[in-house]
């Protein structure tokens, strides 16, 4: 398998659309194994989910209240993962942004990466008029009192994965099914709901990776999801 023939610091990103909860997943373990070889550059891939609640190391069991969607016309899939945080749920009307980055190169600081993550977030939102920030012991991104970005993250050989989710256009009575990252469902907001006009997770692509340039210093490099599965695959053949 080659190796990556673009210039250091570069960020390959995979924009994929909606997509399978647990294909994305087992795309990113393969992954996190061929950036850790050295055989891939840092990743950023996006996403939007199918209904689905995940489950992370700090899930308390009280906080999964309903596995039933609001209308009661679907069983919504629960999904255990190693990232931190507690019970949340993914699903259509959400930008979620997984970062497969080295922190080696990063001085391991994985402290200062959550706070990147937020920051990226928090200039996305000024740069749609609103004022996002951070609420002190609480990891994510806030408008108020109210909470439209949510941040969890795992870590294998100092390779970074998972990620945060944005509420762009997303179904906020979903939330309702649980005690999203410990806390009552009404604390979540979205972004079309604070500007009380639809944003879809498209819309905002350019914005994240504008920011994400901009956190980060390193620039983004569009790439097929053909050219990267071959990279998964081999990572995985060789495991």
């Amino acid at each position: 398998m080659p190796t990556p023939s673009q210039p250091p610091g570069v960020v390959w990103w995979l924009p994929l659309g909606r997509r399978d909860y647990l294909d994305t997943w087992a795309l990113q373990k393969a992954l996190v194994l061929a950036r850790h070889r050295r055989e891939v550059p840092d990743l950023l891939i996006t996403v939007e989910h199918p209904h689905v609640i995940t489950t992370g190391r700090s899930t308390d069991a009280a906080n999964l209240l309903s596995r039933t969607s609001p209308d009661g016309g679907l069983t919504v899939p629960v999904v255990e993962v190693e990232r931190g945080g507690d019970v949340t749920y993914h699903g259509p009307g959400q930008l979620v942004a997984y970062f497969l980055f080295d922190l080696e190169s990063r001085g391991r600081d994985l402290h200062r990466f959550l706070r990147d993550l937020e920051e990226v977030q928090i200039r996305m939102l000024i740069r749609l008029g609103l004022s996002g920030g951070r609420v002190e012991g609480k990891t994510g991104v806030w408008v108020g009192d109210r909470k439209v970005g949510s941040i969890g993250l795992a870590v294998r050989h100092w390779v970074t994965y998972h990620g945060f989710a944005l509420n762009a256009s997303t179904d906020l009575r979903y939330f309702s099914l649980v005690n999203p990252c410990g806390f009552d469902p009404d604390t979540m907001t979205s972004v079309s709901l604070l500007l009380d006009r639809t944003v879809t997770p498209d819309d905002l692509l350019p914005d994240l990776r504008a920011m994400v340039e901009q956190v980060f210093g390193s620039p983004l490099l569009r790439v097929g999801e053909k050219r990267i599965r071959r990279f998964a695959t081999a990572a995985q053949r060789t495991d």
